[in-house]
């Protein structure tokens, strides 16, 4: 194995020095004044992040505990919602759906391309009894950001609440909760907040409230009335990943010293020259519209095994990227720019992109790649965040 480890995957993302100091200090007792004053605290910077006043609840999951937690806390057997995707983690809401017995009205847009708010607008028109929209804030498989403040004005209107899975495109999109009419929010611990896996996040606004009192699903490990309960006290109803709260608090801490709004301006900026990058080496980019600041995804060129060229940068040059998932693997590879991923390690990736792109025998010139990204970075003009 190469000695150079550089990850560039939508998460999990790198973590920085401070976390990693966290996560190796001695465990903690979870229920302990000074364990709830940290969650409380915690608890409290994350209302920052998701830009919200609503209850937030920490869950010891991956992401799609809370996306499921999501579905089981408002919905009944039987209740109708709608699943709006362009991509593998979208599909993830229909499935989910599917299995619990809950009606499902699916909007769709072909990958590669944004959810179209007015398909979600007449698909409520149409089934007025719709309980819950859900939908997705960056289409990780495809690097689609799809327009959350567009379609909360839509569902607002209406008795339904929106819910938007936020796992990797908090920090790296703009998202403000409250602004936007969203009801619940779900995210997780390994992508923008910069923390392993492990922790998922879900707030919940009064209008979801009420339809958690006529939920009729089945829950136990994610009842919220649970966690309710316990978050009276900043505690939680079951054992926490306590060293991981630890370690969320110390990067929110981070996070909110150099401000939300630098946080994701720097990122759009790493992502707008990456794209930079990938153009000047002739590659086609793969979002067609709304492009995510989560991850940049390239279309594999022609002749060129996807999957090869993944496997190489990471086995025998230590640099990790993602390739496609569900109908797009092996026809684009997927280069993340959230976190604590830096200029030099966007730099690394690049030129060895390059070289094993060279090997596979698709001509390009690093020089030229690396001239590109660093013009956007050394431009003054003040990049427009969130699109």
């Amino acid at each position: 194995m190469p000695k150079r480890h550089i990850l560039l995957t939508p998460g999990p993302t790198p973590l920085p020095p401070e976390v990693l100091k966290c996560l190796s200090e001695p465990i903690a007792y979870h229920r302990t004044p000074q364990a709830r004053k940290i969650i409380g605290e915690a608890t409290a910077m994350l209302k920052e992040v998701f830009q919200t006043a609503a209850d937030i609840f920490t869950i010891t999951s991956s992401g799609t505990g809370a996306m499921e937690a999501s579905m089981v806390n408002f919905l009944s057997p039987g209740d109708k919602i709608i699943a709006a995707h362009a991509g593998k983690f979208g599909e993830r809401w229909a499935k989910m759906a599917s299995h619990y017995g809950f009606q499902t009205v699916e909007v769709t847009s072909p990958y590669g391309f944004a959810i179209k708010p007015d398909a979600i607008e007449k698909a409520l028109k149409e089934n007025p009894d719709v309980k819950a929209v859900y939908v997705t804030l960056c289409e990780t498989s495809t690097g689609v950001n799809h327009d959350i403040q567009a379609i909360g004005k839509i569902v607002s209107k209406t008795k339904a609440i929106l819910v938007v899975d936020a796992v990797s495109g908090l920090l790296a999109d703009v998202f403000e909760q409250d602004a936007w009419g969203v009801d619940v929010a779900v995210t997780g611990s390994q992508k923008g907040l910069m923390v392993p896996p492990g922790l998922s996040f879900f707030s919940v606004s009064k209008k979801a409230w009420a339809l958690y009192e006529a939920s009729k699903t089945k829950k136990f490990y994610l009842d919220l009335k649970l966690y309710q309960k316990a978050m009276a006290d900043s505690d939680t109803p079951f054992t926490p990943a306590i060293t991981l709260i630890i370690a969320l608090h110390k990067a929110l801490e981070m996070i909110k010293k150099k401000g939300l709004k630098k946080h994701l301006e720097e990122t759009a900026q790493l992502a707008c020259a990456t794209r930079a990058a990938m153009t000047a080496l002739g590659l086609q980019l793969f979002a067609r519209e709304r492009v995510s600041n989560v991850t940049t995804a390239v279309v594999v060129p022609d002749g060129i095994d996807g999957g090869k060229l993944v496997k190489i940068m990471r086995d025998e040059h230590g640099v990790t990227i993602a390739g496609g998932q569900g109908e797009m693997k092996g026809k684009i590879f997927r280069i993340a720019h959230l976190g604590h991923i830096t200029e030099n390690d966007l730099t690394v990736g690049i030129e060895v992109l390059c070289e094993v792109l060279n090997q596979l025998k698709f001509n390009c010139d690093v020089k030229k790649a690396i001239a590109a990204f660093r013009a956007v970075l050394g431009s003054k003009q003040r990049l427009k965040i969130g699109v």
